[in-house]
């Protein structure tokens, strides 16, 4: 005997079909002529948008309904106090993970910079640590000399800015995403302070990395931002970089649970739900 069409569970007949920006924590910056940090890794599957490292938006995730799906909002990475920031905390929500951004070396102490969802920048003459593919760029470098500040972070959108000796790196720009209903730019590579005298040092990127001026400023909160680099001037530490953030979007007759660990919240755009998800580990569900 057929069951009539409309006593069907209208979620468990129609694709549960998932918009997301995962963005992982920024990288810490270096310590004293310190490197900026590196953003988190920008993953996206938001039609018409951009993903991370130049890449266009992924595909988005068909879910079922009534399932757990893991949900994890990186860290951002601790600001240098005796070399190197460290790499910030992966992102995750089911099976697409970001990167951490790359902490930003340190001319304190000799520190290279380090590999990332975007790298962080580098004291070194032409090294440029590594983003990861389709998430985030490379950090800067140092062009010449023996001393001097280290390289910008590097940024979702952009590589971080070289430097020369006494002169001071931006980070790298991150990316714009509409996914909550307004045009918000996340994901900046930290920038890193003037070595040659005690003033301002280089921004960090558009998207929240942190500014360098003596002991520089953190990323911003659930941005990615890396860190910005300490002055070597007055041997200041490096900043901390930002936590990252997952944002779901996904049709309002969907009804969405999330669970115990995590901290986050529902608006209404349009035809849709958006969450943003903005700290802790656990799970979410829909319905």
């Amino acid at each position: 005997m057929l069951v009539p069409l409309g006593i069907l569970s209208l979620a468990g007949s129609l694709p549960l079909v998932i918009e997301y920006l995962v963005i992982a924590g920024g990288g810490g910056g270096g310590k004293g002529d310190g490197a900026g940090g590196g953003a988190g890794g920008y993953r996206s599957s938001v039609s018409g948008e951009n993903s991370g490292g130049g890449s266009l938006a992924e595909s988005a995730l068909t879910l079922t309904p009534g399932e757990s799906y893991a949900v994890t909002v990186g860290a951002g990475g601790a600001g240098g106090t005796s070399g190197r920031g460290t790499t910030g905390s992966n992102s995750t929500f089911s099976t697409i993970t970001s990167n951490g951004g790359g902490g930003g070396g340190s001319g304190a102490s000799g520190n290279a910079g380090l590999t990332g969802g975007s790298g962080g920048g580098s004291i070194n003459i032409g090294t440029k640590p590594a983003g990861t593919a389709n998430q985030g760029f490379a950090g800067g470098s140092r062009v010449s000399g023996l001393s001097g500040a280290g390289g910008g972070g590097g940024g979702a959108a952009q590589v971080g800015q070289d430097t020369q000796p006494s002169s001071s790196g931006v980070g790298g720009d991150g990316v714009s995403s509409s996914i909550t209903g307004s045009a918000v730019v996340r994901g900046g590579g930290g920038g890193t302070s003037n070595a040659q005298s005690n003033t301002s040092g280089s921004s960090g990127g558009a998207g929240g990395g942190g500014t360098a001026n003596g002991g520089g400023t953190a990323g911003t909160v659930n941005t990615g931002g890396g860190g910005g680099g300490g002055s070597g001037w007055t041997a200041s530490n490096g900043a901390s970089g930002g936590s990252g953030v997952v944002i779901l979007r996904y049709p309002s007759r969907l009804t969405i649970t999330i669970g115990a660990g995590l901290t986050g919240s529902t608006t209404t755009v349009g035809s849709n739900k958006v969450t943003s998800i903005t700290s802790g580990t656990g799970n979410v569900s829909f319905a």
